[in-house]
């Protein structure tokens, strides 16, 4: 498999106007900005989009009118990331935190990481070999210097001393000559057998950095290299913007938790798949909540949680025990996304239950809830976690794939050599083919020919880095 398309590397410096705090600054590290979507109003849950009671079944496509009511696949995306700025800028997200250098991977600096010491902290030899004083042929100590000692003793002209990668320099010393660069003859004097340059392999105090010198700066997304140097320049500790929490709740009386399916029931395949698929994008997952179809459950799940995130499976349509919509008016919610112009998924919804939560409301079939949870919970959870938006790739389709008149279409693929493949088993309600996939191809409505350029999203596992940490 080749690589996917040029990234973004160790994120910039957040944008830090006089007017950003911390906190907004974190928020709108590598975020597009665009100033007509800024200015669009979200429909409310009697808005735009019309009371419940008003949509067609979105499982078959609905009616229409509400079809085009539908928020398009990209807008819904920034609708998402934007929500998430805004409850940063009500001073919703929570402070940040220090953690320890093990707990931090996938975390984002909330604070520059500055050198406590100089790196290195005292001279050391860059290799195997001897310290040596002034021109040689040179006495060669008795006693070598090893790494993790203390101070040497002084050399004089004419002497060398056999030294380890990494131990401290002895003072007075011209420079460290090579292992393979030297020879000792019949009475154990040391001969150079090139020339000796002042200071050669000595690697001097402060090469690297100074103390306080800025080594990161806020908003850098906490790698393993990162840690390793957090560690090198004293560090036990970080400051990080904690990870945005999720509750999920499993919805649907028809579910089976263990045993094959039976009766009209079903295996739930929602439960064990959602919270390490939150968790590789970013979110510590609180809880898992099985309510059924269940409204007064529902509402009490909802109304007591103090998660950032609130994901439910199932229920957004329109049928009889579809509990999602009326549970969302009775509480006052704000509708930001009711349906998406996307397939799998188009029932996907978003809404802010209170100033420092919000709710996504995924589909009940499989594949179409990993669409909602790609499509709206992966850019608001990105943003509260104040992690850089991903670099938008394409690769040409090995095959021609169909797509929808109107909608997106998101299609499981395998990376081979520099073309994506479609894989079969791409229904909404199956999981065989994501199982195997390494993206999600997003193909235009109308479909996509063989070879055309195509938008690819990465599954967090199958993209390279912190991603594959599911804990």
């Amino acid at each position: 498999m080749t690589a996917p398309g040029t990234r973004s590397g160790t994120p910039a410096a957040a944008d830090t106007d006089d007017d950003l705090d911390v906190e907004e600054a974190l928020a709108l590290v590598r975020e597009p900005r665009d100033p007509r979507q800024d200015a669009s109003a979200a429909p409310t849950l009697h808005g735009e989009h019309g009371a419940p009671g008003e949509r067609g079944s979105h499982a078959h496509g609905g009616h229409s009118a509400h079809r085009h009511r539908a928020t398009p696949w990209p807008q819904a995306r920034e609708t998402a990331a934007r929500a998430a700025r805004s409850a940063v800028r009500s001073g919703a997200r929570r402070a940040p935190v220090s953690v320890p250098l093990a707990d931090a991977l996938g975390l984002t600096l909330a604070a520059p990481l500055d050198a406590l010491t100089d790196l290195p902290s005292f001279d050391t030899s860059a290799m195997d070999g001897w310290a040596v004083a002034g021109p040689g042929p040179w006495d060669v100590r008795e006693e070598g210097v090893l790494a993790g000692h203390g101070q040497p003793e002084t050399l004089t002209d004419g002497e060398a001393v056999r030294i380890a990668t990494g131990a401290r320099i002895p003072a007075d010393t011209t420079a460290v000559l090579r292992s393979e660069h030297g020879r000792l003859d019949a009475q154990s004097r040391l001969h150079p057998t090139r020339e000796v340059v002042h200071g050669q392999d000595i690697r001097p105090r402060g090469q690297e950095c100074r103390t306080g010198d800025q080594l990161l700066p806020l908003g850098t997304l906490v790698t393993p290299a990162v840690l390793g140097l957090a560690a090198a320049a004293g560090y036990d500790t970080v400051t990080v913007v904690p990870r945005p929490r999720a509750e999920v709740l499993i919805l649907g009386d028809e579910l089976l938790t263990e045993g094959l399916p039976h009766d009209g029931l079903i295996r739930d395949a929602l439960g064990p798949m959602l919270p390490p698929w939150l968790r590789a994008l970013g979110a510590e997952v609180t809880a898992v909540r099985r309510l059924g179809d269940d409204a007064k459950a529902l509402y009490k799940a909802i109304t007591s949680s103090t998660a950032d995130l609130v994901v439910t499976t199932g229920g957004t349509a329109s049928g009889p025990v579809d509990h999602i919509h009326p549970t969302l008016e009775r509480i006052g919610a704000e509708l930001l996304v009711d349906g998406v112009k996307v397939r799998p998924g188009h029932p996907m919804l978003l809404a802010r239950t209170k100033e420092n939560q919000h709710l996504v409301g995924l589909p009940g079939n499989p594949l179409a809830a990993v669409s909602g949870l790609l499509t709206l919970a992966e850019p608001l959870l990105r943003t509260l976690a104040a992690h850089p938006a991903p670099e938008p790739y394409t690769l040409p389709l090995a095959e021609a794939t169909h797509g929808h008149p109107y909608d997106t279409r998101l299609i499981p693929v395998v990376l081979r050599g520099d073309a994506a493949v479609p894989l079969h088993y791409n229904g909404p309600a199956m999981l065989r083919g994501i199982a195997a996939a390494d993206a999600l191809a997003v193909v235009a409505p109308g479909g996509a020919r063989q070879g055309e350029e195509t938008e690819l999203l990465d599954l967090p596992w199958a993209a390279a880095g912190i991603g594959v940490c599911f804990t």
